[in-house]
């Protein structure tokens, strides 16, 4: 159930406009008639800004059939009047270029709307002018809205209001959507709308590409003035961050910074929160509930697996619930936070521009780096990221490099309390085995799958501060929408594992790959229960390398192999759910093959066999 914000029916200023039609055969749009409203506008241009405004809290967020490009939905309540709003994806044209493009495009022609919202950014009006023609021959009615007025002002741009109401032919209303400026005259507008039983329009003329650029040239010549100013402290650092020197070294302190918040939050509420939530209260109850309710047998072993520990006793009720809640989702949580944060900002585009030749060797371009670079705090967002990337060889080459050579921090903190006891060079053999795999696969898959990583073409917007309610909404429903997604599938994982344990399977596995761990990587027999339980959460499985007394070189090679092998159980069901069983299939075999030949190459140069 959608929850929706109510606002009072109170009337606006009239906006009648020239031209007249009725649309789809209704006579007119008064009252409960206006439906569905769509929020349309350049990427950038404060959209979800304006929709949060409008809207309650608790929105949907869906992808649109057929595709991984999400939108949002939310009610608007006017008086007795309720309506859909819908979040469109940003698009500077309904000629698209991409696949977000074309979802709005098919959004605009397939959803039938009652009205469109063309929210504007007044500090680039040239650029979103352009849709805004586009959308105006259409003959739909229309309400303009002319966001991030107060930054206009500070860059000196002056827009002469009543004119370029008069050549567009519409209501414009000026508005700051971070602190709700305009956004009641908005409101009055759309109930306006809703209180008149005919909408004229914009008598806006079709015209070809050509002309609409010479027509929007003409409407900033006599609209638009811009006044001389200093460049400001964010404008400055926005310079720095593309370019190559200062670019680079502004990357390492925002992505080192990043993964310290992601990991420093993500380990706070582990710590202090849910671990003693579940050790003292949660543990407790649903074991003793369990065995009091069936002491012993085959549903007593799924439901609370072989014992208390949670993350090992493959209990739907306690190893499911604690990866869920107490391993990934605090991960999960203050990544999204920190991601949307950044892109709100609108750092993300110039971390893109900045690495974008550099990825393009790999068969990736710069967005790829975000995904990439995250999936060392935990590859299930990094995993889920991957969804920003546009083609799907794209998105196999970077979730197969991921889940192959990209370490969680859980993991990289366990190899490093083994290792960093025997010398720091043991750890630069791991790290730096994992770096030329990352380069070498990249480098490879770009050669064998047939085709081009797209080019980067996007308008990089300024350094904004972000809107903090907008920003807790946005992650609230990532989470949400991460939790719908993964929580099925990660229970289903952990009851195959289970029953695979109680009928054998896995004792006859591990007598399989006894030669390959003796005989190919170096490693005892009792090494593969750790590989084993890899599958499940990786840096618990590195863990139990510890006490199985192995030299150095030992823990170099079941380290490099514990990382390159299957990924946790909560990447790999994320893995199924985003590149399909098909090429998940793929990517196994890849990373099989890879992690057996490193760990055997690298038992062979470590121990002299050659």
């Amino acid at each position: 159930m959608l929850s929706t914000t109510t606002w009072p029916g109170g009337p606006g200023d009239r906006w009648l406009q020239n031209g007249n039609r009725p649309r789809n055969g209704k006579k007119g749009m008064g009252g409960r008639n206006l439906k569905k409203i769509l929020l349309m506008g350049n990427p950038n241009v404060g959209k979800s800004v304006v929709f949060s405004r409008l809207t309650g809290v608790n929105v949907i967020q869906s992808n649109y059939p057929g595709t991984t490009v999400g939108y949002t939905k939310g009610h608007l309540k006017i008086g007795k009047n309720e309506m859909n709003i819908i979040d469109v994806p940003g698009t500077y044209s309904l000629s698209p270029s991409c696949k977000a493009e074309e979802v709005a495009r098919d959004m605009f022609f397939d959803e039938n709307p009652d009205l469109i919202i063309n929210v504007l950014d007044a500090t680039n009006l040239e650029r979103n002018l352009y849709l805004t023609l586009q959308i105006l021959e259409k003959n739909i009615p229309t309400v303009i809205v002319l966001n991030m007025w107060d930054a206009a002002k500070r860059k000196g741009i002056h827009l002469n209001l009543e004119k370029l109401q008069e050549i567009i032919g519409l209501k414009i209303i000026p508005a700051v959507a971070v602190t709700g400026e305009g956004i009641k005259d908005l409101v009055n507008i759309i109930n306006e709308i809703t209180l008149n039983k005919n909408i004229k329009l914009s008598k806006i003329p079709k015209m070809d590409d050509s002309e609409k650029w010479a027509f929007i040239g003409g409407i900033l010549s006599e609209v638009q003035k811009i006044e001389h100013r200093h460049p400001s402290l964010l404008e400055k650092l926005e310079d720095a961050s593309v370019k190559p020197f200062s670019g680079i070294i502004i990357a390492i302190i925002v992505l080192l910074v990043t993964m310290q918040v992601i990991i420093g939050i993500g380990e706070f509420l582990i710590n202090y929160i849910l671990d003693p939530l579940y050790y003292q209260y949660y543990g407790p109850f649903i074991t003793s509930l369990v065995q009091n309710s069936i002491p012993t047998g085959f549903i007593h072993d799924i439901l609370i697996g072989s014992g208390y520990e949670y993350e090992t006793s493959f209990g739907l009720l306690t190893t499911g619930i604690y990866v869920i809640f107490a391993v990934v989702l605090p991960y999960i949580l203050s990544f999204y936070f920190i991601l949307g944060f950044l892109e709100d900002f609108g750092y993300l585009p110039r971390l893109a521009v900045l690495l974008d030749s550099i990825m393009h060797k790999l068969g990736l371009h710069g967005y790829a780096t975000i995904p990439i670079i995250l999936g060392f705090g935990c590859n299930v967002p990094a995993m889920l990221s991957t969804r920003i990337l546009e083609g799907k060889r794209e998105k196999f080459i970077a979730t197969t490099l991921i889940a192959i050579s990209i370490p969680c921090m859980a993991q990289t903190a366990v190899i490093i309390g083994l290792l960093g006891q025997y010398g720091i060079q043991y750890i630069i053999m791991v790290y730096g085995t994992l770096l030329i795999l990352f380069i070498t696969l990249g480098a490879i898959l770009n050669f064998l799958l047939k085709g081009e990583s797209p080019e980067i073409f996007f308008e990089i917007p300024p350094y904004r501060i972000p809107h903090m309610e907008t920003l807790l909404k946005k992650t609230w429903m990532r989470v949400k929408g991460f939790l719908l997604e993964a929580l099925p599938f990660v229970f289903l994982g952990i009851l195959a594992i289970n029953i695979l344990y109680l009928i054998g399977v896995m004792g006859a596995l591990s007598n399989l790959l006894s030669p390959i761990m003796s005989q190919m990587l170096g490693l005892p027999d009792q090494a593969i229960d750790a590989l084993i339980m890899g599958f499940l959460r990786k840096d618990l499985a590195t863990a139990m390398l510890a006490p199985l007394n192995l030299s150095p070189n030992q823990l170099v090679v079941a380290c490099t192999v514990l990382a390159t092998s299957f990924p946790c159980i909560a990447t790999f069901i994320v893995l199924i759910k985003e590149i399909g069983i098909k090429d998940m299939l793929k990517t196994v075999v890849l990373m099989l093959s890879v992690a057996l030949i490193t760990g055997t190459i690298l038992n062979i140069i470590l121990n002299g066999l050659l």
